[in-house]
């Protein structure tokens, strides 16, 4: 596709298809402090934030992006108060819900990645209505990282290779970085499920142990905006930031000398 193809609103800040990230991941920081410089609850702050969610994922569609992974709810957020956890519960039931047909008629296949123990059932219901329901979707992959942290990813991924070796089906010296990565809960996503751009709002500077393994050589965007007023000027503010970087992966770029 050429730099016509693309949607006016990325021409115009001149954004280069072939520089496009094919995935994305987000920390959605700051729906409790945006809620409460307004007078609002808690509660209307997530609400909030779910709805610049449904926004963030329908430009992420419409530029031709292939994959989100959003930090939906951390193993550590259990430690906040029972109300809050419950409401957080409720919403992102209640989204999964809400947006299955949407899913459905836009093609996006949604994928939920976490520990499963700890949701309510209720959740873990719709979590498996919407998966089986999205299946065989393929233009887009939505992650929904719910009960998650990176650290459970690795030791969730040891732990099936362990097994695997106890069962006398793969030996320990052939376990490599490429086997390893290959069960962690990205996976999914096959050939990029590590993500390009990992945006973090409200002006945090952490990962807050969020894909740990996976963000090894990701490119780091933090925005000062709280997650409910991330909106699409500051989207193409990080993709444009984003196009601006020379990733090297480790390597050295040759010097003018040394390409003569």
């Amino acid at each position: 596709m050429a730099d016509t193809d693309l949607p006016q609103a990325l021409v115009q800040r001149g954004l280069r298809k072939e520089l496009m990230p094919r995935h994305l991941a987000f920390v959605m920081d700051g729906n409790r402090r945006w809620a409460e410089a307004r007078g609002l609850t808690t509660a209307e702050g997530h609400e909030a934030g779910g709805r610049a969610l449904k926004k963030i994922l329908q430009l992420s569609v419409a530029w031709g992006i292939r994959a989100i992974t959003v930090f939906a709810f951390s193993q550590e957020n259990f430690r906040r108060p029972e109300e809050e956890v419950d409401c957080c519960m409720e919403l992102i039931e209640q989204g999964i819900r809400d947006e299955m047909e949407e899913y459905t008629r836009n093609g996006i296949r949604l994928h939920v990645i976490g520990d499963p123990s700890t949701r309510p059932a209720s959740l873990q219901d719709a979590v498996r209505e919407a998966e089986e329901m999205t299946r065989n979707n393929s233009r887009f992959h939505m992650i929904l990282a719910t009960c998650y942290s990176g650290r459970w990813d690795i030791v969730q991924a040891c732990r099936q290779l362990a097994a695997k070796v106890q069962d006398k089906l793969l030996n320990p010296e052939d376990i490599d970085e490429a086997m390893l990565a290959g069960h962690l809960s990205t996976n999914v996503l096959g050939e990029f499920a590590c993500p390009d751009l990992l945006i973090r709002t409200s002006g945090e500077l952490r990962l807050s142990n969020f894909l740990l393994w996976q963000s090894a050589y990701t490119e780091l965007y933090f925005s000062n905006r709280m997650w409910p007023d991330f909106d699409e000027d500051e989207y193409l503010e990080a993709l444009k930031n984003f196009q601006r970087r020379e990733r090297r992966f480790g390597q050295r770029k040759p010097s003018s000398q040394e390409s003569n």
